[in-house]
Formats: C-alpha cells, sequence, structure tokens
C-alpha cells in the first residue's frame, strides 16, 4: 500500500469526505509533508475503489458542481489495519537495530571515510 493510500484510507476513518477534504485531511495528518494533488488523488481513489477499500457514500450539489463523498469500507479498515500492523513491525526493527548500532559504536573511533 502506498503512503497516499494509507493516508487517504486514515483521512475517512471519522467521517465520508469529498476530494477536496480528503486532499486537507491527507496534508493535516502528513503534517505537510504529502501533497496530494487533485488528479492524483483520484488515481488512489479509483484504486481504492477498484480493491472495495472505499466506496461511494453520497453525491451532492455544490456551487453547480457535484461533490462525491467517499468513505471507507470495513474491507478497507481491515487493510489499514495490517498495513499499520505491517509499518509497526518494520519500525520496531529498524528502532532494535538503530539502538544496537548506536550502542555498540559509541567509543569506536571513526574509520577513515566518516563512518564508525
Amino acid at each position: 500500500m502506498t503512503e497516499p493510500m494509507f493516508l487517504a484510507l486514515t483521512a475517512l476513518l471519522d467521517e465520508p469526505r469529498h476530494g477536496y477534504g480528503i486532499v486537507q485531511e491527507v496534508d493535516r495528518l502528513s503534517e505537510g509533508r504529502v501533497q496530494l494533488k487533485i488528479g492524483s488523488l483520484y488515481g488512489v481513489l479509483d484504486r481504492l475503489a477498484a480493491d472495495g477499500l472505499v466506496e461511494l457514500d453520497h453525491e451532492e450539489a455544490h456551487s453547480g458542481r457535484l461533490r462525491r463523498y467517499y468513505r471507507i469500507t470495513d474491507t478497507g479498515e481491515e487493510a489499514l489495519a495490517t498495513e499499520l500492523a505491517r509499518l509497526n513491525g518494520t519500525l520496531q526493527i529498524a528502532a532494535q537495530r538503530l539502538e544496537t548500532r548506536q550502542r555498540g559504536s559509541a567509543g569506536r573511533p571513526l574509520i577513515a571515510g566518516g563512518s564508525a
């Protein structure tokens, strides 16, 4: 699962949102690090919908345009939980290895080239 897909699903956990609402929530959730453009967002939503992870909640007219609101499905919630568990496992492994390296390299002289 790509990070934009992960964040789009996360954005839909609390309520259905229209496209621009998802873009804004992804920006907020990622603290501005991930900025989805509307064009790429609809590619993400199409993929999520094709996989049964999101679905159309409702449509409403706004300023002469039709806004489509999407919601996460039960399958989408399960996929998000699975991805979260995978990411947590990866983070734990990386944190353990970093801690081991930092403990092991304490007091060792630097080797030429700047590595320990």
